[in-house]
């Protein structure tokens, strides 16, 4: 199966969608303008009782920076949409082109539509697709269902989840022009804007290192938008790219393997968007996050606490439309941790059941599952269900003996025998955000570890 889609994905590239051509030409001629669409802002989110925060920008160095001379003063917005534990960014121009990046898990992907119309958005210009994580591309489906989109930007990340082979078919199948930046290619949104790709590696072992990384500048204002690269994908962008920005959104949902102290420093954000979900079981964001900013003398905002976040900028100043953070629903990063180690996800058992999830592995794609009890259980008409992916195991006719694991094994390298049980030769973990449960007989949710 990866081989098939790693030959799909090629002739998406190269053949696949009549404009692809033209789409890898207008990434390296960043001064062509595109058809003018009707998108519009109505600013409905500034009707919301937030607090604005207004921050003039001046130099360091004191010295006038030169703007080109297309540049027009003209707003531009640029929401954090609240998804939950996920990203979903829209850009609306200051020429109303649009670009959505991301759009959180499937089950956020309404959310994401009514939010777009409540904006206006009848159009989108560019999709992009940072990288194939189920809490990044899962609403993307419905995005592809209900708007009409002029070219798709993908990390172009093979994976082989239902909800990237979802996404790669409703591509192909409403004929979107479909590219793969590299780095240092531009994406030419609008005339007045900077679009700068400062990383992209289909290549990557890890989902997260494949991030699409956009540095986004208009005028006097810029945006880091960073993904789920890690601390190893920082220190590479360090050592070639000039990663200084007004607004970042941190890597990773505020995760301490993203966001390292050097990384922030050079960034030098006056203002950071983290985007998670309330009372996450990850313990997003990272007390070491949240202490790497204030070092910096960065302000901080959440959408766990303030939903949608909206910055408005003109070039040369910037409105953010919400409270600062206050720690709201991140227990982690309201005292140090214990240990050097990343926060670990645990199985939230529901019930009485001795049958439980004890871990989910998402490079070698499995799913450990113990019996706690004093007695053998039969798992007969037991399942374990992808939330994310809605894909269901069932498992076969055998008796679970008091103490013992059973593995479950999915992905290439899936195998079977003692001690393991064979899903699929596709991949099913291999991405985060989605949540494992385990069902009994009757249909009720045992296990769950997100």
């Amino acid at each position: 199966m990866r081989i098939i889609w790693s030959l799909f994905l090629a002739l998406m590239i190269v053949v696949g969608c009549s404009d692809a051509t033209n789409v890898d030409q207008s990434f390296e001629h960043q001064g062509e303008s595109n058809e003018n669409n009707t998108v519009t802002d109505n600013n409905s989110a500034a009707e919301r009782e937030t607090k604005e925060q207004v921050t003039e920008l001046e130099n360091q160095d004191g010295a006038e920076k030169i703007i080109g001379p297309d540049f027009s003063g003209k707003e531009m917005t640029v929401h954090f949409i609240d998804v939950g534990q996920g990203d979903s960014i829209l850009i609306v121009s200051p020429n109303n082109k649009t670009m959505l990046i991301d759009g959180g898990t499937k089950s956020a992907g309404n959310d994401v539509i009514q939010y777009l119309h409540s904006q206006n958005v009848k159009q989108l210009d560019y999709v992009v697709a940072t990288h194939p994580d189920a809490d990044h591309i899962g609403g993307l489906i419905s995005v592809l269902n209900s708007i009409s989109i002029k070219q798709f930007i993908d990390s172009g990340k093979v994976h082989t989840s239902a909800t990237f082979e979802e996404m790669l078919g409703l591509i192909q199948e409403k004929n979107i022009p479909y590219t793969v930046p590299q780095k240092d290619d531009t994406i030419p949104l609008d005339k007045e804007l900077e679009i700068n790709v400062l990383n992209a590696d289909g290549n990557a072992s890890d989902n997260n290192d494949a991030s699409i990384v956009l540095k986004v500048t208009y005028g006097e204002v810029s945006f880091l938008l960073t993904g789920d690269a890690g601390i190893e994908i920082e220190e590479e962008m360090l050592k070639s790219e000039d990663v200084s920005a007004t607004i970042l959104k941190a890597g990773h949902h505020g995760s301490n393997t993203s966001s390292s102290l050097n990384f922030i420093k050079a960034v030098g954000p006056k203002a950071t968007i983290l985007s998670y979900g309330q009372d996450n079981s990850y313990g997003h964001p990272h007390y070491e996050v949240i202490e790497n900013l204030r070092e910096v003398n960065s302000k901080i905002y959440g959408t766990a606490e303030s939903g949608t976040i909206v910055v408005k900028t003109n070039g040369h100043s910037f409105n953010i439309l919400a409270d600062e953070w206050t720690g709201i629903g991140a227990t982690s990063s309201i005292s140090p941790p214990k240990s050097n180690n990343p926060t670990n996800s645990k199985a939230i058992n529901k019930g009485t059941s001795e049958i439980a999830i004890i871990n989910k592995d998402l490079k070698a794609d499995t799913i450990s599952i113990i019996n706690s009890g004093s007695s053998s259980v039969n798992m007969s008409d037991w399942t374990l269900k992808s939330v994310e992916g809605n894909q269901t195991f069932e498992f076969p006719n055998f008796s679970l003996a008091p103490g013992e694991i059973i593995v479950i094994t999915s992905g290439p390298d899936a195998k079977e025998g003692k001690g393991y049980l064979k899903w699929t030769n596709s991949s099913i973990w291999l991405n985060t955000g989605d949540p494992a449960q385990l069902l009994n007989p009757k249909g009720e949710i045992v296990s769950e570890l997100p």
